[in-house]
């Protein structure tokens, strides 16, 4: 799930029932966000609400919680106001970080102009249960993907005998976390809103997944991402190791072909832009977990000479790069227009 907007944060504080698809899109059909506009979508919901300018901001510190209130050039829902023995606190959401300020920090940014609203219990999304039904309804086929998906790799675990070596079964554990971890990194590269991936991509520094994707060097001579490159290797590496236990010696020299790589991207990451992607160096990482794996399992033994069915893995890897490239390439484009 994507952070909640500014209005659908704010009818989840009140206690009104609403659907985030819906919710969201009447928000982005507000020509200018404003308090006039959020009146008049809380009006739509049937919630009265009233819009107040305190000459005294201080006089915030009375109102009572939640209400909505413009903070430099943009809003917040201000969820708390509680007296700390080090003096008044204010609690507010704002694009879906929870804050904690002292007065003095709070009110020097705050405008004093602020929103209340009043729901009762006839206050609701207009045509809610049908909202709410096709939002089940969406929410059940995700699920019904995810056990799916869980279903044909434990079948394929099984079926092509990956659990009778424990080479084998760390191999399609770091497979599996490959497809996590450059999953992520998509998003990230989409700009796409993910817990997950903000939580992840702070631990070794704070934006450092955001500043490395968008250098120049993130793309494969401008052509790829290595976001997709990376999606492309350990999906088609998951799938093929399933299908096709048998080239497990093309899939091992494959891999030591992307060795060189991971040594580059930590040396330019530390000397060249001195910043840190967390999700590419889990996925450096993992390209050696699996070189390893490959190694101490024995599965270099076949890989020389070369078999034909090397260069159909190869056509496979650059096909799906190609998918991938087109999918997110469409994506931007529609975000961009």
């Amino acid at each position: 799930m994507g952070t909640k907007s500014i209005f659908t944060t704010f009818l989840s504080s009140l206690g009104v029932p609403y659907t985030e698809a819906y919710s969201d899109r009447q928000l982005q059909r507000m020509p200018f966000k404003s308090l006039f506009g959020f009146s008049r979508l809380l009006t739509s919901y049937g919630i009265p609400n009233a819009a107040f300018s305190l000459p005294d901001k201080k006089g915030l510190a009375k109102i009572d919680t939640p209400f909505l209130a413009q903070k430099g050039h943009s809003f917040v829902v201000v969820t708390e106001v509680a007296e700390e023995a080090n003096g008044t606190q204010f609690t507010y959401v704002s694009e879906g970080e929870t804050i904690t300020e002292p007065d003095n920090e709070f009110l020097n940014d705050c405008t004093g102009v602020i929103l209340q609203a009043y729901p009762d219990s006839t206050s609701h999304e207009p045509d809610y249960s049908h909202h709410h039904i096709a939002e089940m309804a969406t929410v059940s086929k995700r699920w019904l993907l995810y056990a799916s998906f869980i279903i044909l790799i434990i079948v394929g675990f099984i079926t092509s005998d990956m659990w009778k070596h424990l080479s084998t079964i760390l191999l399609s554990a770091v497979n599996l976390a490959g497809l996590s971890v450059t999953w992520l990194l998509i998003l990230k590269s989409l700009k796409v809103k993910s817990t997950a991936a903000d939580s992840v991509c702070g631990v070794l520094q704070t934006h450092g997944c955001d500043h490395v994707l968008e250098d120049k060097a993130s793309s494969f001579f401008g052509l790829f991402s290595w976001s997709e490159v990376g999606l492309a290797y350990f999906s088609v590496s998951t799938l093929i190791l399933f299908l096709f236990p048998e080239t497990l010696p093309q899939l091992a020299l494959i891999n030591a072909c992307c060795l060189p790589f991971t040594l580059w991207s930590i040396w330019y990451q530390k000397f060249r832009i001195k910043t840190w992607c967390t999700l590419c160096v889990i996925t450096q990482t993992l390209l050696w977990c699996q070189f390893f794996c490959y190694l101490f399992g024995g599965w270099w033994h076949g890989t020389f000479p070369l078999h034909f069915s090397i260069l159909l893995i190869g056509i496979t890897y650059f096909g799906v790069m190609l998918m991938l490239n087109a999918v997110c390439t469409f994506i931007k484009n529609k975000d961009n227009s």
